[in-house]
């Protein structure tokens, strides 16, 4: 958990007096006002809170915040978050990235933040499109999406960002969607979790890819097509008349009907959090065969980059003298003396 006194703040003290310039109807709007939402529940200190982003409409997230931030270059954004996370340990910081800044040219970064387990909040905001520079299709754009730089539709495998991150040996990921009532909840179990915690938020961009994830985030009549997951609970949908079971001769998750609230006997899944296995199935699940698995799909928390980092440099300042003129004199040294206009 990041380690703070709690402090008492509401939604207003998170607002700053910029203008909010994303698109009428962005799904960023609905994803900001969550975030400040959230941040007053967990007693946040906006002294001690930092904003970090890459390049891209998620990225203006700083500029909404009041407290620091740092809208930094191009996929780089974890590089700048560890940095500021190592510098100071008892910053809060959240990284804030989308789809094409975080898994094109910032996917490297985003890998080695993951597997290096530094302790931060990551959201990866995913609409499937690169909306800042109109409308390209990027890392995460379904196969035959249209756009400007793919007119005759597009035939990359599109990259699945919660597959990436556990692939990458992130010890957190959770998943949830821009006017998700539950994504509060998800914040806040990304924020308890000690290491870096990855959330991948689906989010409607109205101008370029409007829609695309109506089929399970509707704001009304998709709620059948999503599995929301809360550990130790069994895995339900469609108002618990479904559930997903494990096919133990194919060693995969399959979709079973469930007959008066007898789930047991239907053979559905309790959720661990902390079942590595699972979790790559949930966030491999094909949509349409099954429900958009959403909530904290994994949570096993493990020992920090940056305790790692603090713990070795105690190591090795152990027992030696912090005496600067001492080391510069240490070894072979010599004393030059004089002037130019008097050499010695």
């Amino acid at each position: 958990m990041n380690d703070m006194t709690p402090v008492q703040t509401t939604l207003k003290d998170w607002e700053t007096d910029q203008e909010v310039r994303w698109c009428p109807g962005c799904g960023d709007y609905a994803i900001l006002k969550a975030v400040q939402r959230t941040l007053p529940q967990i007693g946040a200190d906006p002294s001690k809170t930092v904003f970090i982003s890459g390049i891209g409409c998620s990225s203006r997230f700083p500029y909404y915040m009041e407290t620091y931030g740092f809208h930094t270059i191009h996929g780089r954004a974890p590089a700048f978050a560890t940095g500021a996370k190592l510098a100071n340990p008892e910053l809060d910081v959240w990284l804030v990235t989308g789809d094409g800044d975080g898994l094109s040219i910032g996917g490297n970064h985003l890998m080695h933040v993951l597997r290096r387990n530094v302790n931060m909040q990551i959201m990866l905001f995913n609409n499937e499109i690169y909306g800042l520079t109109k409308g390209q299709f990027s890392p995460t754009s379904r196969e035959g999406t249209r756009s400007p730089s793919t007119p005759y539709g597009s035939f990359d495998h599109p990259a699945k960002p919660a597959a990436f991150a556990l692939g990458a040996g992130a010890r957190f990921v959770g998943r949830g969607f821009d006017v998700s009532k539950n994504l509060p909840d998800v914040l806040k179990a990304a924020h308890a979790h000690q290491g870096a915690a990855f959330v991948e938020i689906f989010q409607n961009c109205i101008v370029y890819n409007k829609d695309v994830f109506n089929d399970f985030a509707a704001p009304k009549g998709a709620e059948d097509r999503q599995l929301w997951l809360a550990d130790g609970e069994p895995m339900l949908f469609a108002k618990g008349t479904k559930g997903i079971a494990l096919d133990r001769d194919a060693l995969a998750l399959k979709v079973v009907d469930v007959e008066g609230d007898d789930w047991q006997s239907a053979g559905v899944l309790v959720h661990d959090v902390t079942n590595r296995s699972v979790a790559h199935m949930l966030v491999e699940l094909p949509f349409g065969p099954f429900p958009m698995a959403l909530g904290v799909l994994y949570d096993d928390p493990a020992p920090t980059f940056e305790a790692g980092v603090a713990a070795e440099h105690d190591r090795a300042v152990e027992g030696k003298e912090n005496n600067l003129a001492k080391l510069l004199a240490k070894g072979q040294t010599w004393t030059v003396s004089g002037t130019a206009q008097d050499p010695i």
